[in-house]
C-alpha cells in the first residue's frame, strides 16, 4: 500500500509542468477539476514555451509563515534582513530574471515549500 507521505514526497520533488500534467490527468481519471495556481503551460509550439530560454520568478502572496518566506528571500537575493523584508512587504517582488526552466523551478520549489505563492513567466 502506497502511503500518503510517499505520494506528498514524490509531487514535491515534481517540476511546475509535470504538477500541472498530474492535475489533467487526475480529471481526466477521475471527472474532478483540480485548481493548479501559478503552473506554467506544458511546453508546445501553440504556447511559443517551448522557445523560451529565460524565466522570471515572481513571488506573489507570502501565506502564513512570513518569517520563512524572509529568510528564504534573504537566503536567495543575498540581502539583508531589512531588505528581504520590504521585498515581502511590497508584493508582488521579482525573486529571480532571466534563469533558466530548471532554475526558476527549483527556486519556486524553495518557495511553495515555506508557503509563498509565486509565479514563473
Amino acid at each position: 500500500m502506497v502511503l500518503r507521505e510517499d505520494i506528498l514526497a514524490a509531487v514535491a520533488e515534481m517540476s511546475l509542468t509535470d504538477l500541472n500534467d498530474l492535475a489533467k490527468a487526475f480529471e481526466e481519471k477521475f471527472g474532478v477539476t483540480i485548481p493548479v495556481p501559478n503552473a506554467t503551460a506544458p511546453a508546445d509550439s501553440s504556447t511559443g514555451i517551448s522557445n523560451q530560454t529565460e524565466f522570471t520568478v515572481t513571488l506573489d502572496s507570502v501565506g502564513k509563515d512570513k518569517v520563512a518566506v524572509i529568510k528564504q528571500i534573504r537566503g536567495i537575493t543575498g540581502q539583508g534582513l531589512k531588505e528581504s523584508k520590504d521585498f515581502v512587504e511590497n508584493l508582488p517582488f521579482t525573486v529571480k530574471e532571466g534563469i533558466s526552466k530548471d532554475d526558476a523551478d527549483a527556486l519556486s520549489k524553495k518557495l511553495m515549500g515555506v508557503g509563498a505563492t509565486v509565479s514563473i513567466k
